[in-house]
């Protein structure tokens, strides 16, 4: 169910009015049944088994973690559960893929005993409700926060609908207070909700929508395109799927906050960036920080006697595996690669960088902010390029989620 379909826009003043007029022991019940059959309108029946799957797993080992004394006790549960999370994510997104490569070497058996054609499953939502929980676990077993003991809020906390598909990745801290805090009409929280909405509607459908229609055109026939036709279109890419992504962020945002709830802001302005650090600081921010804190961090300190070159692997790792995640496709790991070595460079250039811009007297000059935010949005253009190529040549998708 689109946030910009009919279906939407009938199903969210529903829920609204149901939730109102609810009591305050039933409101949770509303959102989540609300949640539930947002996500089963998708019609792949299996979705709705994983999430249960993921909620029942995350919840039961989140409270042997708190119950469990001894440290390596703790630290088996922790890892056991990560590892179920991540294979069930994996099984999801990846299996019909490495079975199809697998599939080719069939050819080389007798006919008859070749092996058919896996389906293919439909990911929607799932890495973003696996990577909550891994956060949820995390901040378990680091004794940040204690386990939730209401199997309901627990899983309305990772299901809330209007954050299910495509986020943003909340924080256990951030989120479940607000789930359970008692309800009040607010009538700034009301037009805020709606002035959001429309204006990530906006944002989708009069903006990317219409960058859609020149992009694929262009990128449909690229042995045809002239090329100041491909650079327009790898330009109106970069502004495409920035509308596309935001647009959604503000939608889920504008939902959430007609039930007093605040979800995190995952867009700030990114091409406005003047380094690739500070685009990814702007871009994606709950799944940036989401990296950051489970994969970049534990590597860099795993590496921090190597010093910059740990840190530069590190970077190269963390954005590979973002790439990867992003979807099963080749486009998507040239992309992380790319953003990997764009930042593994900067840990070595940066000190002479700021040597330089102190030499030529340019430093925190406008001149010098408007050249680096010409830069960077171009680095950020070409690395969609090769992504945008594999997408339109039948070789890669968009963003799986």
């Amino acid at each position: 169910m689109p946030f910009n379909s009919s279906a939407y826009f009938l199903f969210l003043p529903l829920v609204y009015l149901l939730f109102y007029v609810a009591g305050e022991r039933a409101r949770w019940v509303v959102l989540l049944a609300a949640s539930l059959l947002f996500y089963a309108a998708l019609n792949e029946p299996y979705l709705l088994a994983v999430l249960f799957l993921v909620t029942v797993v995350t919840y039961w080992f989140a409270i042997m973690l708190a119950a469990a004394e001894a440290e390596t006790a703790k630290r088996r549960l922790f890892w056991l559960a990560v590892t179920i999370n991540v294979f069930i994510l994996a099984a999801m997104k990846y299996l019909p893929y490495l079975y199809e490569y697998l599939r080719c070497f069939t050819i080389l058996l007798p006919p008859g005993t070749q092996t058919q054609p896996l389906k293919t499953f439909i990911a929607i939502g799932v890495s973003y409700f696996v990577f909550q929980a891994i956060s949820y676990l995390c901040d378990i077993y680091l004794e940040i926060e204690k386990p939730e003991q209401h199997f309901g809020y627990f899983t309305l906390y990772l299901a809330f609908f209007p954050k299910l598909l495509q986020g943003p990745i909340e924080r256990t801290g951030d989120l479940l207070p607000q789930l359970k805090s008692r309800y009040e009409f607010k009538y700034d929280n009301m037009r805020l909700g709606l002035v959001l909405f429309t204006w990530g509607l906006f944002k989708k459908v009069v903006i990317s929508d219409r960058l859609g229609l020149f992009v694929n055109a262009v990128y449909n026939d690229v042995h045809s395109a002239t090329p100041l036709a491909a650079l327009l279109a790898t330009y109106a890419y970069a502004f495409q799927i920035y509308m596309d992504f935001s647009g959604y962020t503000d939608m889920a945002l504008g939902s959430a906050r007609l039930f007093n709830i605040t979800l995190t802001q995952n867009f700030d302005n990114p091409y406005l960036a003047t380094s690739i650090a500070d685009f990814w600081r702007r871009w994606h921010i709950t799944f940036s920080r989401w990296i950051l804190d489970y994969i970049f961090k534990p590597l860099q300190m795993q590496w921090r006697s190597k010093r910059n070159w740990g840190t530069a692997a590190a970077l190269i790792i963390t954005f590979l595996v973002s790439g990867v995640w992003h979807g099963a496709r080749w486009g998507f790991v040239v992309w992380g690669l790319l953003h990997g070595l764009y930042l593994a460079c900067s840990v070595f250039y940066r000190p002479g960088q700021k040597w330089l811009h102190k030499a030529l007297s340019v430093e925190k000059t406008w001149c010098l902010k408007l050249w680096q935010i010409i830069v960077t949005f171009n680095l950020i253009s070409f690395s969609l390029h090769p992504q945008n190529l594999w997408v339109t040549t039948g070789s890669g998708s968009f963003p799986s989620v």
